[in-house]
Parts: C-alpha cells; sequence; structure tokens
C-alpha cells in the first residue's frame, strides 16, 4: 500500500508553489498589474480573459469559469490524475512526497516552522548578551534597529546549546535534524551545525523562518555556512532579503541581486531597501521567476573581481530564457576590491544608485563579454564571436527583444541582421513549441453568480478567501440559526481556517475542487478586494458576522412572534423570545 499523502504536505505544497512558473511553462503569460493574463487554455477566446494571480496562487478564466491551483492547472493541462499531479509538482520544487498509512501526517510542517521561529527568537537574545557579536556588527556599519528588522542573532559557541535546548527528548531531536539545526555523527549522536557565528535567518514570503546563513566574526572557515537542504529550504529557490523587502516597499520598481547577506543588510542599513542576496548558488531560473512577478527592472551587483565577472556572466546565461519585452536586466560591476556592503559603507548609497544607474543592459554585456574574447579586427575572429553567441542567442524566445539583440550583434559582426538571424536558425535545435489543442478540454459553460445568498455572505466568503489569516478568531456560533444561502459554506471556511492556520487561498481551493458547494470559490477569490491604510480584513469579517447573527436573531424572534399570536409559547419559549430581544438590541 503506498500510503496517503498528509493533508498538510499538500497544503504547503501549494502554499510554496510558484503556480506563475507552473501555468507559464505551459502558456505564455503576460503580466498585466499584480496579476497576469493569457488566452485561456482550456476555450477558443481572442481577448485574454485567463488571469494568474501569484499573491493568491491560482488561476481563474472569467470566460469559461476554469479555475483552481497548480495542481489543478497539472490535473486540466496535462491530463494528470490528483496524485500524479502532486507528485510532479513537488519533484519540480525538489521535494519527495511523504507517505502515511493513517490519517495523521508524517510530521506536521508547522511544528517545524515554529521551531524555526523559536531558535530565531533564542539566537537574537543571545546577541544581545554577546558584546563580541554586537560590536562586530557594530563595526560592520550595522546598528540595532537593521539587526532587528532582519531578525540578526548569534549562536554561542559549543556542540550542544542548540541540541540541549531544544533536542531533549528522541522527537525533538529528530525535528531538529529534519531542519538541518543539528548534524548526525556516524555514532548515531548529534551535534550542533552552527557554533560561534552571526546568524541571519531566512524567511520566506510569509516571513516564516525556513533556514539559516551563519558568519564567523573571525577566520574561521568556511566564512559563511548555510542550512542545509531541507523540507522547509531550497536555496535554489529562495532569496535572502525577499520578505523584508517586500515588507518595506508597498511597490517594487526594481530590485538589485547581491551575493552575500552582509550586503544586503548593508544596503537597507543605508535605505536600499529593493535589494535580495542568492543564498551561496548561482542565480536559478527559480530565483528569476520569483524576481519577475514582482519587477520587471532586475539588476544585478557583483564584486568587482574575476570571480565577481564569472558569477555575473553565469547570471547571464541562466536569465536569457526569461528575457522578454519589458522586462530589463542590468549588470552593476563594482571598483576592483569592492563589494556593495564595502563601497556603500564607503561611499553612500547616491553613489551605489548611480552605479546602478549606470548598469550594462544585458545586450551590450553579452556583446562587449564576447566580443574581448576574439579578435574583432580579422574575419576570423568575427566569426567566432557569432559562433560564440548562437547558443546564447538561442536561448531567448523569439520576439522583439531578440531580434534587436541579432541586430546590434549583427553590427558587431558586420552581417546584416537577416543573414545572421539566419545563421543563428540553422544552428537552432528543433524547438517544439506545446499544442495547446491536443491538451483542451471541451469549453464550460459560465457559471452563474457566486452563491445567490446575501451580499452580506458574498462579501464574508471573498475576504476569507482572499484573507484566510483573518477568520481565525472568530467565533463561528454566531452563524448557528442563520438560513441564508451560502452560510453553510462561509461557516465551513471558517472551522477550515481555524483548523489549518497555515492554510492559504490556493489551499481552499484546493479543498473545495470537487465540492458542488464551493464551485463558485474561484470567481469569488478572483475578485479585487479593495485595501486602504484603514482596512483591516479580520475586523470587516467580524462585522460581517455580525450582521448575520443580527439577521438569523431578528428571523427566529419573528417566528416565535408568529408563534405567539397563532398558538402561543412554551415556558422555554418565552425565555428564549425575551433573550433574542435584548440579543438583537445590544447588537443594533
Amino acid at each position: 500500500m503506498a500510503g496517503l499523502i498528509p493533508q498538510d504536505f499538500i497544503n504547503d505544497l501549494i502554499a510554496r508553489a510558484d503556480i506563475v512558473e507552473v501555468v507559464g511553462r505551459r502558456t505564455q503569460l503576460k503580466k498585466a498589474g499584480r496579476e497576469y493574463k493569457a488566452c485561456c487554455p482550456f476555450h477558443d477566446e481572442k481577448t485574454p480573459s485567463f488571469t494568474v494571480s501569484p499573491g493568491k496562487g491560482f488561476y481563474h478564466c472569467f470566460g469559461c469559469g476554469a479555475h483552481g491551483t497548480a495542481i489543478g492547472f497539472l490535473m486540466e493541462f496535462d491530463h494528470m490524475s490528483f496524485v500524479e499531479a502532486i507528485e510532479s509538482l513537488a519533484s519540480s520544487m525538489g521535494v519527495e512526497v511523504p507517505r502515511s498509512e493513517s490519517d495523521q501526517p508524517t510530521r506536521r510542517y508547522d511544528e517545524l516552522f515554529s521551531l524555526m521561529d523559536t531558535v530565531a527568537r533564542h539566537w537574537q537574545s543571545c546577541l544581545k548578551e554577546t558584546p563580541e557579536a554586537v560590536e562586530y556588527l557594530k563595526e560592520r556599519g550595522i546598528d540595532g534597529s537593521t539587526a532587528k528588522r532582519f531578525g540578526i542573532g548569534y549562536a554561542p559557541d559549543g556542540w550542544s546549546n542548540v541540541l540541549d535546548k531544544f533536542g531533549k527528548s528522541e522527537e525533538a531531536a529528530e525535528r531538529l535534524l529534519a531542519t538541518g539545526l543539528i548534524i548526525r555523527k556516524d555514532n548515531g549522536k548529534h551535534y550542533d551545525r552552527f557554533r560561534d557565528r552571526v546568524m541571519f535567518p531566512i524567511r520566506d514570503a510569509r516571513g516564516r523562518t525556513i533556514g539559516f546563513g551563519g558568519r564567523t566574526m573571525g577566520d574561521g572557515e568556511p566564512k559563511y555556512l548555510n542550512s542545509p537542504e531541507t523540507v522547509l529550504f531550497h536555496k535554489g529557490r529562495e532569496l535572502y532579503g525577499l520578505y523584508e523587502a517586500r515588507q518595506a516597499l508597498r511597490h517594487i520598481e526594481r530590485l538589485v541581486v547581491v551575493e552575500g547577506y552582509m550586503d544586503t543588510v548593508a544596503l537597507a542599513r543605508h535605505g536600499i531597501d529593493f535589494v535580495v542576496a542568492t543564498l551561496g548558488t548561482a542565480t536559478t531560473n527559480e530565483h528569476l521567476n520569483r524576481l519577475f512577478r514582482l519587477t520587471e527592472n532586475v539588476y544585478f551587483s557583483f564584486d568587482g573581481d574575476r570571480a565577481g565577472k564569472k558569477a555575473a556572466w553565469r547570471a547571464l546565461e541562466n536569465a536569457l530564457p526569461q528575457i522578454r519585452e519589458g522586462r530589463q536586466i542590468r549588470f552593476v560591476f563594482l571598483p576592483e576590491g569592492q563589494d556593495p556592503d564595502s563601497f556603500v559603507n564607503e561611499n553612500g548609497a547616491d553613489a551605489f544608485v548611480k552605479l546602478m544607474d549606470a548598469g550594462l543592459p544585458l545586450s551590450e554585456f553579452l556583446i562587449q563579454k564576447l566580443s574581448s574574447q576574439v579578435d574583432m579586427d580579422t574575419i576570423d575572429g568575427r566569426a567566432k564571436l557569432a559562433e560564440m553567441a548562437r547558443p546564447l542567442i538561442n536561448n531567448i524566445p523569439a520576439g522583439v527583444y531578440r531580434e534587436l539583440l541579432i541586430e546590434g550583434l549583427a553590427t558587431a559582426v558586420g552581417l546584416t541582421a537577416p543573414k545572421l538571424e539566419k545563421m543563428m536558425a540553422a544552428g537552432q535545435a528543433g524547438r517544439t513549441r506545446s499544442e495547446h489543442a491536443r491538451h483542451g478540454t471541451t469549453p464550460r459553460r459560465k457559471q452563474p453568480s457566486a452563491s445567490g445568498g446575501p451580499s452580506v455572505v458574498r462579501r464574508a466568503i471573498t475576504l476569507i478567501l482572499n484573507h484566510p489569516e483573518a477568520g481565525q478568531k472568530l467565533d463561528n456560533e454566531m452563524l448557528a440559526g442563520v438560513q441564508r444561502a451560502g452560510v453553510d459554506l462561509l461557516s465551513a471556511l471558517i472551522e477550515t481556517v481555524q483548523s489549518e492556520p497555515n492554510i492559504t487561498t490556493a489551499g481552499l481551493l484546493e479543498r473545495w475542487r470537487h465540492d458542488e458547494k464551493g464551485r463558485h470559490l474561484g470567481k469569488l477569490a478572483a475578485e479585487d478586494v479593495p485595501v486602504d491604510e484603514d482596512f483591516d480584513p479580520a475586523a470587516e469579517l467580524a462585522e460581517c458576522l455580525q450582521q448575520l447573527a443580527l439577521i438569523g436573531c431578528q428571523e427566529r424572534i419573528a417566528i416565535l412572534i408568529e408563534k405567539q399570536r397563532v398558538t402561543g409559547l412554551a415556558e422555554d419559549e418565552k425565555s428564549e423570545l425575551m433573550r433574542l430581544i435584548e440579543t438583537r438590541n445590544s447588537m443594533k
């Protein structure tokens, strides 16, 4: 027996999946504000009505009504079963699908998130008690408010500080092992991974600690030590400082990618909040997907040495398949011997921003780099340049950007653009596009409006879909006895978000995907909820429940009064009527 896939794993998989990447691999998406649009892959249309919401983690077609999560899209588009879609999505994210022989999950991910946050807070308190670590940060130009904002801490020296404090039972030690906080020896015993290091917590998009980076304060090696790959942390997907940048900026116009934790923190210390760092790895496609979901202007800033230029070239190679109209990538090279940390501390924020503004566009960097490797004064050298550029150009999607880059390259080589493009095409492997027709399904009829119930029910359901966390402290008992269409669905949604605090919009949609009552949730989740400075989804939800409770109270009063007129009331009904009248008056 293969065993059941734990529900909490499914919830977490949906929450962490990049819906734009999943859909974008199969359908050409175009950014439209905070969302992406396309012609629907599930029915024929000329005007795009298919939207993908990266923030909410789902897609919805306003034409045919198709909607769902990354799992649902794989099932519909690739004709996978539910289990196949989960396994495919998990595999693309580098996650192994756990199984259990009962309804109990093999490991609750929320316990692991809670452990990581607890350890992060512990190390923050250790920092305050360690003058040497505080002084080290001050010397590096990091003040207390910046350290607090990034949650910087200190892991004391010693082999078992974390193990002794948080791994007192076998089960607790297993959780530490699962999160990479301890290492198992060959003899079965354990020791702390991070010792005598300044600690930088790595947070996911929801602000949960998923890993750590530790830096020595002296000459110890390695200088930086990262958490290993775990069920929570995949360095090829995560970007340090992205959560903090999104918290600091309402609208992100551009993002600069640096190499280290200290670079990120130092720039933020000087007011440059639009900065993230890769985690000891080259920039990956998944990194770029996340960056371009937030902005169309990405800058790479590298050290001014040979290693920095090599890293920049790797970033360029990985970025080529992501290039299309509207997206801009620039490369910022610092003076020899400088990194963003040292440069901004010596020269200030304005000087760094000026360097960014003067950064090399990707096209110029590509041509300059290749030209420097050949003799441009000879035919042989220019021919070699064209040959070196061919595999790079062929990685760029067809479009205006590719054509313009070929024109620039043609000028450098001394050919006409059509001739060079023909040569490029001749060397290109037969790249095939997905045939949408063979994946298509019969167009669905447009569904009627959401619940047919009063607007207050619809509003409450829309709020809880868009802000699941807002329903955690609601009193669900207030809906008892309320006879309104959609109230039973609203009550079930509240019960779900309260029993599963980490569930997301996409997770709720996936839960109700096959439920008749929830067939219109996708349309409601796709609705924009206006947000202003005073917007409080929890307070508004509570007000909706108050209104519904009042409606239910008034309806019950009307029933009892009518019964009193016709047949009279029993003593318990008289008491109920008095109590309801008092309740109604207090609620008005």
